[in-house]
């Protein structure tokens, strides 16, 4: 087996890993790079591999950085079948679609698909579900739920004549999280490739509804706004559902607006209301009686005229509003408006990639130019780490220490310093891993000599 990398290597996006033996190939994973104007470049480069190789592909999650290329493959003659869970097809639909769209109105960068390749690709996707192993060639390959978002998977890859296993991570979840099941470990693998977001930090307690909180009370003594850049995928739920119960339960006041201004989020959340089977237990048991996604004064801004007149809403007000690392959407518009004022309250509740607006503002950057606006933040600037839906530190060994037979691990999808940190914990906690490595951009690795 060989294994190439194509992405996610010695950065956080981007992630793409071409899995190959003599007979089959498979691609896991065709991700969008975003952040670092260098790095986003990468994403109308063809993947130097050899198409006529390539038997299938698998996606782990709908997250763009891991689904947002697949369309490509369409104009790369490739139409072979496109492996992922249902739910993950259905919010990878509306992603593709968004960033086709994206893409046709930005006038500075070139159109990487259409619309017409998006449904091309879709007609390629193949459902698959947890636990029920299926063949590609020389491939087993089994879909473990990975507790990160809605129908997001960790795939397990048996090389049929060695018998050899490799374990793709995908993105672990934050686990235990509130509206998903816990991330499932894996049996046994000879190889993890797994991602390393946080392999340097250790979340804090889970106390995210207590500092929200805070938060929204501060906001309501001050007529102030909170301001909440969000992923559209299971952020913006996750926000929504903590909303219900403290409205619920009577600690923020029920009259509180509360304005989701993400037209993905909108959808993904009709999306997410279609499949409870995947909630977590105690979500599964509220969405019984109850919409664990709704309550009083929340405001669905479904245009853009709804949009706009948001700044003219007087007194508190929460607004969640895409994107989430603010490279982008209508977060953008109220960044202009609120920024500049003390009593707003600008929270930051994932990760900031390099190069995007959010981390330069976690930096201490003051002064941004908005689309020909000066603004001066002057707002107060606060993170809520725990919301990651990444693993951390402990999670991450946590999933490795689990896997019998391991010896070799490979650390992908995170800055090189968490890279790097991560590796020392490994080498300290898991002595029987033989190797870790490091990979870096279009390296390949010949897996059958990797043990020797």
């Amino acid at each position: 087996m060989q294994l190439k990398f194509l992405g996610a290597s010695q950065t956080v996006t981007g992630s793409c890993y071409f899995l190959s033996t003599n007979k089959t190939g498979l691609l896991v994973d065709y991700g969008m790079f975003q952040g670092k104007p260098e790095e986003m470049g990468l994403n109308s480069v063809k993947p130097d591999i050899e198409f006529h190789r390539l038997s299938a592909a698998v996606l782990t999650h709908a997250h763009l950085d891991h689904c947002g290329r697949l369309p490509m493959l369409v104009n790369f003659g490739f139409k072979g079948p496109v492996f992922m869970t249902e739910a993950t097809k259905a919010l990878a639909e509306l992603v593709l679609f968004d960033a086709a769209k994206i893409s046709k109105e930005d006038n500075v960068k070139a159109v990487l698909y259409t619309d017409e390749d998006v449904m091309e690709i879709l007609k390629q996707v193949v459902l698959v579900e947890y636990d029920k192993p299926f063949s590609v060639g020389d491939f087993r390959i089994t879909f473990i739920d990975a507790g990160h978002i809605l129908g997001s998977s960790s795939i397990v890859v048996e090389e049929t004549q060695s018998k050899k296993k490799i374990v793709f991570s995908g993105d672990l979840g934050n686990t235990p999280e509130p509206l998903l099941f816990p991330t499932q470990t894996v049996n046994e693998a000879d190889i993890a490739v797994i991602e390393s977001t946080y392999g340097d930090e250790v979340h804090e307690r889970r106390e995210e509804i207590e500092d929200l909180t805070e938060i929204v009370k501060q906001a309501e003594r001050d007529s102030g706004t909170v301001l909440i850049p969000s992923f559209s995928l299971q952020r913006s739920q996750e926000l929504l559902y903590i909303f219900d119960g403290l409205k619920k339960s009577g600690v923020i006041k029920n009259d509180l607006p509360v304005f989701l201004d993400s037209p993905m989020a909108i959808r993904a959340t009709t999306i997410f209301k279609d499949f409870p089977e995947l909630y977590s237990k105690p979500l599964k048991l509220q969405a019984k009686t109850d919409d664990p996604f709704d309550f009083p004064s929340l405001m669905i801004c479904d245009t853009i005229e709804k949009s706009k007149q948001i700044k003219n809403v007087k007194g508190p007000k929460v607004i969640i509003a895409g994107s989430g690392m603010m490279s982008g959407g209508r977060i953008i518009h109220h960044a202009i408006n609120f920024l500049g004022d003390p009593k707003t309250q600008l929270i930051f509740v994932g990760y900031q990639a390099e190069g995007t607006m959010g981390r330069d503002i976690l930096n201490g950057r003051k002064i941004f130019n908005i689309w020909g606006n000066t603004v001066e933040v002057k707002a107060q600037i606060k993170e809520i780490k725990t919301m990651s839906s990444h693993a951390d530190q402990d999670q991450l060994l946590s999933w490795l220490k689990k896997i019998k037979g391991l010896t070799k691990v490979i650390l992908v999808h995170g800055e090189e310093l968490p890279r790097l940190v991560l590796t020392e914990k490994i080498r300290q906690e898991l002595p029987e891993v033989e190797e870790i490595i490091l990979p870096v951009l279009h390296q390949e690795i010949d897996l059958d000599k990797v043990n020797e």
